[in-house]
Formats: structure tokens, sequence, C-alpha cells
């Protein structure tokens, strides 16, 4: 299939919204295997390319923009009625038959507010008259702004902007918009659709945090976990693997741990790598819902702070079950990036800090001031993890900071938006 994104964009600055918006679609489209053409004005710049731009894939088709030797400016008609100024036919056939030969091998033409914007009125007849020469092509009209409110009796041209054209679909960014966007185009309801913007936390991240999401799926999991530290067994990370083994067997959670680990001279990584997995793997893990950083042999001496807190900004809990610690720092550079924090209660000074933030306490072995205290859980520690985990879930869908985070990672990721909203709208032509 071959999907065409008509946008007439002048440029590229990203701080016009609508450039991130189509820059975004390009992405989920490259990712999703697709060769997309982008229409853009032939004024547009093509020296600057930035981010998504620069790939290769994209096939960048310029529309003419010019009549007679000389730029077509473009004129605003918002307004619902009035008169065009005497060229804007002329220039409407000659933009409408460029389209014609730049559409024609194309299956779904995608416009970003082709159909709405008053300045794109010229653009707006232009496709029309292409569009009545291309049957097949199938559209999907983006409006990206409050829809208007629809005169009793538009003429032509400008009731182009509140007229259906065939063989579309009218999407707009929210479900509470659809009924106004009909009634702008005159159109059943159910010939709209919502698409959601998507927010891409990936594409403000380091480089460090591109290479690692290559090889793991930061966005989609319900659970997210990160744990850092030396790869020592004093910091129980088989334990936190067998916390998310446990949420994600009892409660139906996708759960991905991530463990920032470097290597310790107490016990050979291997071999205690080894060991967390047996144990997660025990309580509900599968191989995949692991990783180490340090398998990536850019990172096999350590995964950069900064890149850690930039992990913690994607994850929903942490888990400190350490059997000593005389701070525990990461536990407030987890805080402060929004995680619901679980803490080894038994530690004095996980106890002292964890009280300070409200964290949820569990009780693990641990090592006090000059004793060891050791944990027997009745009737078991599988029994334990379950009934922990359980509640661990359930506070952290009702605490509306920890929700909203994981939604906006989760919901409005590009991918989710690309499975759920716009590949099936596509497909569906």
């Amino acid at each position: 299939m071959k999907v065409a994104l008509l946008t007439m964009f002048n440029g590229l600055d990203s701080t016009y919204s609508l450039v991130n918006v189509v820059a975004e679609q390009l992405r989920m489209m490259l990712d999703a295997g697709l060769e997309p053409v982008l229409l853009v004005s032939e004024n547009c710049p093509m020296d600057n390319l930035y981010g998504v731009f620069q790939d290769k894939r994209i096939k960048w088709e310029k529309v003419v923009n010019s009549i007679n030797g000389k730029q077509i400016h473009w004129q605003d008609y918002s307004q619902p009625d009035g008169k065009v100024h005497k060229t804007f036919f002329e220039e409407a056939d000659v933009i409408a038959a460029d389209l014609l030969t730049k559409l024609a091998d194309v299956d779904v033409c995608i416009m970003h507010d082709i159909h709405y914007q008053g300045w794109h009125l010229v653009h707006n007849v232009a496709i029309r008259k292409a569009q009545e020469k291309l049957p097949r092509l199938k559209f999907i009209a983006f409006t990206h702004s409050a829809p208007v409110n629809r005169p009793p009796d538009p003429k032509w041209p400008f009731s182009a902007r509140y007229s259906a054209m065939p063989n579309t679909i009218y999407v707009y960014p929210t479900q509470s918009g659809l009924s106004a966007l009909a009634k702008q185009y005159n159109v059943p309801e159910g010939r709209c659709r919502a698409v959601n913007n998507s927010l891409d936390l990936l594409s403000f991240a380091s480089e460090e945090l591109q290479i690692l999401s290559k090889e793991v799926d930061l966005q989609s999991p319900d659970i997210l976990i990160v744990y850092p530290g030396r790869l020592t067994p004093g910091k129980k990370f088989e334990k936190v693997a067998m916390l998310g083994g446990a949420i994600k067997k009892t409660c139906e959670k996708s759960v991905k741990v991530i463990f920032c680990d470097f290597p310790s001279s107490d016990i050979p990584s291997k071999n205690y790598k080894n060991f967390i997995r047996t144990q997660g793997s025990s309580c509900g893990l599968k191989m995949e819902d692991f990783f180490f950083t340090s398998d990536l042999k850019e990172f096999k001496n350590g995964f950069p702070r900064k890149a850690v807190l930039e992990l913690f900004s994607l994850s929903n809990l942490f888990i400190c079950p350490s059997f000593s610690e005389s701070f525990g720092l990461t536990v407030l550079e987890a805080a402060s990036r929004g995680n619901y924090l679980v803490l080894n209660e038994r530690v004095p000074a996980l106890e002292e800090l964890g009280k300070n933030l409200n964290a949820y306490f569990m009780k693990w072995d641990a090592r006090n001031f000059g004793y060891d205290t050791h944990e027997a859980y009745n009737p078991s520690e599988q029994a334990y993890l379950n009934e922990h985990g359980q509640i661990i879930v359930n506070r952290m869908r009702e605490n509306p900071v920890i929700q909203a985070k994981t939604l906006a990672r989760q919901r409005y990721s590009p991918r989710w938006i690309w499975d759920n909203q716009l590949e099936p709208l596509i497909s569906f032509f």
C-alpha cells in the first residue's frame, strides 16, 4: 500500500505543532515498513532536514506553487462568503493538475488541514478537482483546530470548507470533537474518526537511551521497573525479579524489568544473572521480560547515571529490596521522576527515607546496626509476593500521578496510536 501525506508545508520549523504531528506519523509508517510520500509546497527548503525528515525512505514531492512564472501567494479565506481573487481558479487548476500526477499511483492520501484552513482554500478546491479523476484514491482529512459552525447555505468555492469530498474519512484529534466535525463538513458521524496526537518520549532521549530502546520495549509495558546497581547479591536483584513476576502472574499485567547493572568482584556476573533469571522465571516472568544493560557492549561496564535518570522518567515502579544501604540515593532519583516506591522496611536507612517519601514497605532480609535480620514467610514467599503485588498494583492504579504518567507513556505512544487508530483507518480502505 502506498500512502501520501499532503501538507503543503512551506517549511519544517518544529515550533509549528503540525510539523511535529506529521513527523510522528511519518515515523509510525516507516516503523511499519511503509515508504510514505510527503507532499510539500515547492517553496519548502530542503537544505536543513532534521530528525525523521532525513530518512531516505521518504519520497518527497513538491507541489507547484507558481503560475506563469510567478509565485502563488496564499490568501486567507476563513470567512464563509465573499469573493476570491481573480486568478484563484486558474491557480487551483494548475495545482490540481500537479496533484493529479503526483497522486496517480497512491492508494491513500492523508490531508492535514487542507479542507479546514482558509489559506488552503485554493488547495482544497484543487484536491477536489484532482479527486474527480482519481476515483480509486481514498482520503483521510485531518482537522487540527476546533471545527467551525457551518453557514446555512455556503456558496462555491467557500463551500469547500463545509462540504464532504467523496471517498473521504474526516478525522479529529479527540472523540469529543466528532459531532462538531461532522456538522462542519455536513457528513454523518459514521464518516468521522478520532486519531489522537501521539507523544514520542524517546524522540527527546539521549543516545544511550536510543540504543537501549532498540533492544527493549520501553513504552508499552504496564509495569516498567528500573533497578540500577552493582551486580552483587547484597543488592538482591533477584527479589526485584521475583516481585515483578508475581505482579505479572497475579495481576495479569505486562511487566518489563531493566537492570542497569555494572560488574562486581563478589560474584561472576554470568552466574548471578542466571540466578536472577531463574528466580524471576519461577515467579512468572519470561526471559524476554528481563534486560541487563551490561549485556550491551556499549554498557558492559555500566549504564550512565544521566541515562538512568531518563529511564526513571519512563518507569513507574521502583523496588529496592537491598540487604544494606547507608542512605539510598537511587530511591530519591526514582521518586523525583514519579515512580511508585517499594522499599525494604528492615533496612533502617530505607525505612527512614521511605517514611518521608510515603513509600510502600515490604520485608526482606537485611543488615541492621550490629545484627542481621532474616525473614520467614507464612505460608510461603511466593504467597507473600503475590499478596503484596496485588496491593501495589491497586495502589498504583489509584494514584492519579502514577496513572497519568503510565498512560502518557503507553496509551499515547506512537506505537499505540498506530496500532489502534491510524493503521486500522488506513487499512479500512
